[in-house]
């Protein structure tokens, strides 16, 4: 075997190896990208929207009281739903939010701290004006209502991701096979090939 034909022999299989370590490294890339989509998809996207259900079901709970004038409630268990409120809030903050959201969150936490000011109020007040208590419950309703909106829209954008990752994986997959049996036959070529001369 001549030198020049070693070196082609060499640089045909160091074409392969790159080829095919280009493959690997690009689907390392897309199985990441789809882990991270689908642990996104659950850790701040169905984890926050089940915070957001159960502090929204707090807020109800305290809209009942303030309408039914259930004084009872703010002497006995407010205190106890606003730690539980601020426990929701505080787990909701260790999720991944965007820029929006965390605008809207920072919003829904002004609010709930004047809620607060407000049941304070209320329950040293021998009038019991419900006004301003109710529509800071509004405001804060409207607050998680925005949220589940935004979780929504990031759900579906992860999804949209994932989606597309999947898709370049089946799709380097298909040319990974059909290189390989591209490869295969020029190698069953190679070695039935016999030239003329000998």
């Amino acid at each position: 075997m001549t030198t020049f034909n070693k070196i082609r022999w060499v640089a045909s299989i160091l074409l392969v190896f790159f080829i095919v370590l280009i493959t690997n490294l690009i689907d390392k890339d897309n199985f990441n990208r789809l882990e991270y989509s689908v642990t996104t998809i659950y850790e701040d996207r169905i984890v926050a929207s089940d915070l957001l259900f159960e502090i929204s079901m707090w807020i109800q709970e305290k809209e009942v009281a303030v309408v039914s004038a259930d004084s009872l409630f703010f002497e006995e268990e407010n205190n106890k739903t606003n730690l539980d409120i601020d426990g929701l809030i505080q787990r909701y903050e260790q999720t991944m939010l965007t820029k929006k959201e965390q605008l809207i969150f920072n919003n829904l936490k002004e609010e709930l701290s004047n809620l607060r000011e407000l049941e304070k109020e209320y329950t040293h007040s021998e009038t019991r004006e419900t006004n301003h208590i109710l529509k800071s419950l509004d405001e804060i309703s409207q607050h998680l209502y925005d949220l589940s909106k935004v979780q929504l829209k990031e759900g579906r954008r992860q999804m949209f991701i994932s989606n597309q990752a999947m898709d370049t994986i089946a799709l380097f997959t298909q040319i990974e096979i059909v290189f390989l049996v591209l490869m295969a036959i020029l190698i069953q070529i190679i070695i039935m090939y016999k030239p003329k001369g000998n």
